[in-house]
């Protein structure tokens, strides 16, 4: 039981601290991909059906 009382908490603060992260990489444009929309036009698909 006290071993919970330890673990709920640090669970709790990992999982913040995660979101956290997560929502600043995202503010910062980490994810963001402007050229490779653009780019992908281009690419050959050479998996296409065969006629």
């Amino acid at each position: 039981m006290t071993g919970l009382l330890f673990l709920i908490p640090v669970a709790l603060t990992l999982g913040l601290l995660g979101l956290a992260a997560f929502f600043w990489a995202m503010r910062d444009g980490q994810f963001d991909d402007p050229e490779g929309a653009a780019s992908r036009i281009l690419i050959d698909d050479e998996d296409g059906p065969e006629v």
